[in-house]
């Protein structure tokens, strides 16, 4: 790259401040992982906008490494965002408003631009479609206290929860890297996600009314709409890519619950697809091609740095969810008498396409 362009870039973007991070920790932003060596002391020329960052610590060498820690951010143009290693907590701190300062008015100088890796901007655009509806309100609305997001405080919810053969490797997966609740850590509130039901209950209504509405989604996704979202579209999918974003670089088990609840409830609906909601639908099947694009990837930088992908193709065996789902979905579209010619290139054109063929 041109030296003046670089260092435009270097002005113009973010930048993200580690400081006193151990040697062999894997730092990750997006889609992309760096792991620390001695002079490592953040990331540079970070676009403007929402990313997340997470991180993991490992024993020498990086053999091994403990659960991920990672929380969103919404960086400005030129923004210097600090966070200082704990030693006691093993995790990044914020640090004081003032400290903060000095440290920015060092970085605008150029004083760890040498410690500073750069943000490969060729990867920029597979994360902007993980994340284009991810605003910050989405991180306002949904973020944990403190904004930190990891599974060491979810090993409860693994109980009864994964049945498929997708969902046990899930399970397995989370049960063999050592992401156990240590004991004097007390539990923390997780995200703030949208309760979605499972099942329909309401009284007052005859039998058949209430079978329909298990049936067809399509009440419950507006009354959501409305209730929960302010009747936009576009929040709901920002919480969509919100939470596979927190699931697959945060390894969160709470984050994939929250996207299969969404993932079901949308695939759930009859009417709206065809009738009332036929652009959310088109927006909702290119966000699942694009994370099922980018969580199949054999090569991808979360795989290479030491956790295992937790996606593969047990995600569209006969009995996971994805499975039971698509075919359904597609057995409406093969019915209806018109179809969004976009939502059906798009379906026909996803990963998803590989469950209809099982």
């Amino acid at each position: 790259m041109d030296p003046e362009k670089a260092l435009e870039l270097v002005k113009s973007g973010a930048t993200l401040l580690l400081l006193d991070v151990p040697q062999y920790t894997l730092i990750g932003i997006d889609t992309q992982v760096f792991s620390v060596g001695p002079a490592f002391k953040g990331i540079k020329m970070i676009p403007p906008g929402v990313h997340f960052v997470f991180y993991s610590t490992s024993t020498r060498y990086g053999k091994e490494f403990s659960p991920i820690i990672g929380f969103f951010i919404d960086a400005g143009r030129s923004q210097v965002v600090v966070r200082m290693w704990d030693k006691k907590e093993e995790c990044l701190l914020k640090v004081s408003e003032e400290e903060g300062e000095r440290y920015s008015k060092a970085v605008r100088s150029l004083e760890f631009d040498k410690n500073l890796g750069p943000y490969d901007l060729s990867q920029y655009v597979d994360w902007k479609k993980l994340s284009n509806y991810i605003t910050k309100s989405t991180i306002d609305r949904l973020e944990p206290i403190g904004g930190e997001i990891t599974v060491i405080y979810e090993s409860g919810m693994v109980k009864n929860t994964c049945k498929s053969t997708m969902e046990r490797a899930v399970d397995e997966h989370l049960r063999n890297s050592k992401f156990s609740t240590p004991a004097e850590k007390p539990p923390k509130r997780g995200c703030y996600y949208t309760p979605i039901p499972r099942v329909i209950k309401q009284k007052g209504i005859e039998s058949e009314q209430l079978t329909s509405l298990n049936l067809d989604k399509t009440e419950l996704l507006e009354t959501l709409l409305v209730k929960a979202y302010g009747s936009s579209e576009e929040s709901l999918l920002g919480e969509l890519q919100f939470a596979f974003i927190a699931f697959l670089m945060g390894q969160s088990l709470e984050a994939f619950m929250q996207w299969k609840l969404l993932v079901s409830l949308l695939f759930g609906c009859i009417e709206a697809p065809f009738h009332t909601r036929s652009q959310l639908f088109t927006k909702f099947i290119k966000v699942i091609y694009y994370q099922l694009k980018y969580g199949l990837q054999k090569d991808h930088t979360v795989a290479e740095a030491g956790a295992s992908a937790l996606l593969d193709d047990s995600w569209f065996s006969f009995d996971s969810f994805l499975h039971r789902l698509c075919k359904d979905f597609f057995s409406l579209l093969q019915d209806a008498l018109v179809v969004d010619g976009d939502l059906l290139s798009w379906f026909l054109f996803t990963p998803l396409r590989f469950c209809i063929c099982i």
